[in-house]
């Protein structure tokens, strides 16, 4: 009785309601989902005996969830940068431009509709759990139409971007060369609006490699387009931003195709309904506390920046912090990865109202996150001394970083921890909560404690950074705190009750 798959043949749906023998998706998820919570229930058998085997179950689980999500995000981030870099070639003020139009203001619009998504995240996941298939595809529609709202002042911003920045002291120069750039994004911030919401659908549904092979192609056809309209049209800053939305417009298209013909998403996509246009602001409440609670942890480390370049020796300081923020962007990608996963796990499992589940899940998923992020860290110690000159040859930039690296590798094990909570914390719906302990801890201790750290008491970037990670370590104890205490059967009640609301009382579908 303590093999996984002896578990595993205990389905989850009522026999009166099985899913069809043609539809896999539903079978052998649910199937692996009883099993566990049966495993982690079953008392006739000790403990160390059922660890292995739900371990295993849930380890598969993951695996199919995390890797091919950290393979979107990388891809995503990868595509951003190629736009920079065919911006460099063009020249230095080009270069400037393009930095500044990604990272100052498109990772704005990114934070914000990312964040705002993730109402879609816990409510698509903790339905598709429940077995109330056709919400997902109303949960889709009303976030799309949301998040399309929020891009009209968005795009009021973009179209102001000249005056923006010169407000915020960039030369003239720079600040109209980066306003071109800006024009050509426009386009990216209505594919922002409906990319996230359907990210969130298929993910909740653990359908997450058909959009990884859909943003490795795209990818292809960026690289391409961007050559064609950047070097041999001459179409400059403009053709490559414009090439940057139109490669994000093609993963849209092409996710929505495949929701449309996907035999996996018949249940939970059912057309366009009148229905996505009822409880909208209800629905705006929980989306603006997800992408507060998203948008504060981006811009804090945004601020860490800014923070350097008003130190005496900004240049060193600045070289150093970027090729470190740099390092730790690319290895957090694998934090979000988790992230995804965390969140689609518990969000299911508080549905399908298997509260064993849930906190197991939970347990795994952040000790696995943890074991890699301590594994990247030691990486990166071991190669303190040589890591800078993938990006500079100047050896006074490398004692810098090798001078940052202790506390690079720290915010790295931090990063494997923290992102997995605010995971778990979107799959139990804690948003509001999430985002009042983001500025208590990152606003109300970090940044001023960074602030006298690096200016008080002059230790320059090492002393903003310390500061400004005091911050993040006590939002990760917090987190930590408040999901050890977490009673998981009143979160499935909770979840039960959440989903009763948005769903206007509806019954479950039931399939033919």
């Amino acid at each position: 009785m303590g093999s996984a798959n002896d578990y595993a043949r205990q389905p989850l749906l009522p026999p009166s309601d099985p899913p069809p023998s043609s539809d896999q998706s539903f079978s052998s998820k649910h199937h692996s989902n009883a099993g566990l919570e049966s495993i982690l229930s079953d008392t006739s058998v000790p403990f160390r005996r059922r660890l292995g085997p739900a371990t295993w179950i849930e380890f598969k689980l993951l695996f199919h969830l995390a890797a091919p999500a950290v393979v979107v995000y990388l891809i995503n981030y990868v595509m951003s940068m190629s736009t920079q870099i065919f911006s460099g070639h063009l020249g230095n003020l080009e270069l400037a431009a393009a930095s500044l139009g990604n990272t100052g203001i498109q990772i704005f619009a990114y934070g914000l509709m990312l964040g705002m998504g993730s109402a879609v995240e816990t409510l698509c996941g903790q339905a598709y759990g429940a077995g109330k298939y056709e919400m997902l595809g109303v949960y889709l529609q009303r976030s799309t139409i949301l998040l399309s709202l929020t891009g009209i002042p968005l795009t009021i911003a973009y179209v102001f971007s000249k005056p923006i920045l010169l407000l915020l002291g960039e030369s003239p120069r720079i600040a109209s060369a980066a306003s071109v750039f800006v024009f050509g994004l426009i386009p990216q911030i209505f594919a922002y609006a409906v990319n996230f919401p359907i990210q969130k659908f298929l993910q909740a549904q653990s359908i997450v490699a058909p959009s990884a092979y859909i943003s490795a192609g795209a990818l292809v056809v960026h690289l391409v387009l961007s050559w064609v309209f950047v070097y041999k049209a001459g179409l400059g800053l403009l053709g490559a931003s414009l090439t940057l939305s139109l490669s994000w417009w093609i993963i849209v298209i092409a996710q929505f195709v495949y929701i449309v013909k996907s035999e996996r998403c018949k249940y939970t996509w059912q057309g366009f309904s009148m229905q996505a246009f009822s409880g909208l602001p209800e629905f705006f409440k929980l989306s603006a506390a997800s992408a507060v609670m998203l948008c504060l942890e981006t811009w804090y480390f945004q601020i860490l920046v800014l923070l350097a370049g008003l130190l005496p020796n900004p240049e060193i300081a600045l070289d150093s912090l970027s090729i470190c923020t740099t390092i730790s962007g690319w290895v957090f990608m694998i934090s979000v990865g988790f992230n995804a996963a965390a969140s689609v796990r518990v969000s299911n499992e508080l549905g399908a109202r298997n509260p064993k589940s849930a906190a197991f899940s939970v347990v795994v998923v952040t000790v696995l996150s943890f074991i890699i992020s301590v594994i990247v860290a030691v990486v990166v110690l071991m190669l303190r001394d040589v890591i800078s000159y993938a990006f500079t040859e100047g050896e006074v930039v490398a004692a810098a970083v090798s001078d940052l690296c202790p506390l690079l590798a720290l915010s790295i094990v931090i990063n494997g921890i923290q992102p997995v909570l605010s995971g778990v914390a979107v799959g139990c719906g804690w948003q509001t909560f999430v985002a009042y302990v983001n500025v208590g801890c990152y606003y109300g201790v970090g940044i001023p404690l960074g602030c006298v750290m690096g200016f008080v008491f002059k230790l320059g970037a090492k002393g903003i950074w310390v500061g400004m990670l005091g911050g993040t370590i006590m939002q990760t104890i917090i987190l930590v705190w408040i999901t050890v205490r977490t009673d998981w059967n009143k979160e499935v009640e909770e979840a039960g009750k959440r989903l009763n609301k948005w769903e206007d009382q509806k019954e479950p579908h039931q399939r033919n």
